[in-house]
């Protein structure tokens, strides 16, 4: 089994920036892909972010290019979200999922862009 734990979530002002942390915990050797979701109510789940373990590659939405940047430590297990020049339409709980042997998911952070 694997749990992930989220941490960095909160409230900035547009324009700021914040880092979001997931770190996988238990059975991890078999994670190969990890991910940042987000998703607003009432609206589907979208994926922001993705990284994979080994060659490190991140691929990002269109409405993040440029802006976020993913990153892993594969010491700690450990993937984070750096979310630079926010915007108020990024305000949402994001969400870290993993891919192993099953998916797993975090329980989710909420970024708040406001004034």
């Amino acid at each position: 089994q694997v749990q992930l734990v989220e941490s960095g979530g909160g409230l900035v002002q547009p324009g700021g920036s914040l880092r979001l942390s997931c770190a996988a915990r238990g059975f991890t050797s078999s994670i190969y892909r990890m991910s940042w979701y987000r998703q607003a109510p009432g609206k589907e789940r979208e994926l922001v972010a993705e990284i994979t373990t080994g060659g490190g590659r991140a691929d990002y939405a269109d409405s993040v290019k440029g802006r976020f940047t993913s990153s892993r430590d594969n010491a700690k297990i450990t993937v984070y979200l750096q979310m630079n020049s926010l915007k108020a339409e990024d305000t949402t709980v994001y969400y870290c999922r993993a891919v192993g042997r099953n998916e797993y998911w975090g329980q989710g952070t909420q970024v708040t862009v406001a004034s």
